[in-house]
């Protein structure tokens, strides 16, 4: 073989053997230092099982319940008492395996990124930051900034859902989470969070139509007391879940149209998103503790209003917090297959006008 003929058949192996070594990497950039958590990995969906989330230099933690793929009828049919029209037509949906939190996101998890209180604690004790720390600090230091008013608004914190958050920080949160833990953590789609609601059932509520049973399972209007209470005490659903219906409506992905269901295609009915392209109105589900009982049902939908930041005195007003949404708030899933980042960049984490959090807002 000439000096020649050999260079050029070593070039083209090189060459070969780049392109296998760059199509065969992952998908996705695994993160380069996850938390260790018993029972948090699963390589396929008959492997899920609950696990407790841990939030590192806190006492935080968060309930994690498996949640089977499956499809479902989403939205609710014409007979359905106080059915409105934006829940319809029902139309198949698939959705895939996820973990999702057992309750809402509660102020103890919540105010460790949202008062930098894990970064406090790690001075105090002087630790040094790890991996996790360090790549969580992109989406913790400085953000959000002070609000204006204690945000629980005397209602209660250790143990309460966390509420007046936007979707930005309910998404940002999810961002901090991902680092600070190695797992990648989002909000629900609007068809993962119904059919979680539902867990395989098709009535008004998970536990039936008959809206008198509803202390047992929920807080609102009428049991609450006029105020939010501690997450957890009433009945789960059939998948282990609590508060689906009531105590705070919470943050999903979807902009809030009412013709989606409509526009609904069997290519789009496998994990559905309507990505969002306005600020205002995006979707919040299962009803509060200051709404009615049909408002909790599982079907009904509510979009988000420039009202919800009436009392906000900053100018411009803030892009972290909603001061009159004192019944909205937020759970968190996992999918079972993470995204590519071309994926989360495309559909997941997408959402239109483009808020910058870096500014001082």
């Amino acid at each position: 073989m000439s000096i020649i003929v050999h260079r050029w058949y070593i070039f083209q192996l090189t060459h070969a053997l780049i392109l296998c070594t760059f199509f065969l990497q992952p998908s996705f950039a695994e993160h380069p230092d996850p938390l260790p958590v018993a029972d948090s990995n699963a390589a396929s969906e008959a492997e899920l099982k609950p696990y407790t989330e841990l939030i590192e230099h806190s006492t935080a933690k968060i309930e994690m319940v498996p949640i089977p793929g499956g499809i479902f009828l989403m939205g609710s049919p014409e007979s359905e008492e106080a059915r409105n029209d934006d829940e319809g037509p029902q139309h198949k949906v698939s959705v895939d395996p996820f973990w999702m939190s057992k309750c809402e996101i509660t102020w103890d998890a919540y105010e460790v990124w949202m008062d930098d209180a894990d970064i406090l604690r790690r001075k105090l004790t002087g630790k040094k930051p790890n991996t996790r720390d360090k790549l969580a600090d992109e989406y913790q230091l400085t953000q959000p900034t002070e609000p204006y008013t204690d945000m629980t608004f005397g209602m209660g914190k250790s143990g309460y859902p966390a509420i007046c958050m936007t979707q930005l920080a309910a998404r940002t949160y999810c961002q901090w989470l991902t680092q600070k833990t190695g797992r990648y953590y989002r909000l629900p789609t609007e068809a993962e969070w119904e059919y979680a609601c539902r867990a395989g059932t098709k009535t008004a509520y998970y536990f039936g139509d008959d809206a008198s049973k509803l202390d047992e399972h929920a807080w609102y209007y009428d049991n609450s007391n006029e105020k939010y209470q501690k997450v957890g005490m009433k009945r789960p659903n059939p998948w282990g879940l609590h508060d689906m219906h009531g105590n705070v409506a919470e943050w999903v992905l979807d902009q809030y149209t009412t013709d989606f269901y409509s526009m609904s295609t069997k290519d789009m009915n496998r994990n559905p998103l309507a990505i969002p392209k306005t600020l205002y109105p995006r979707v919040v589900r299962g009803g509060s503790w200051d709404e009615d009982a049909d408002r909790l049902r599982s079907a009904a939908r509510e979009g988000s209003s420039e009202e919800w930041k009436e009392q906000d005195p900053q100018v411009p007003k803030s892009i972290w917090y909603h001061t009159d949404a004192l019944g909205v708030g937020f759970r968190i899933i996992r999918p079972l297959t993470e995204p590519s980042e071309k994926e989360k960049a495309e559909k997941w984490d997408k959402a239109e006008p483009f808020q910058d959090r870096k500014a001082e807002n």
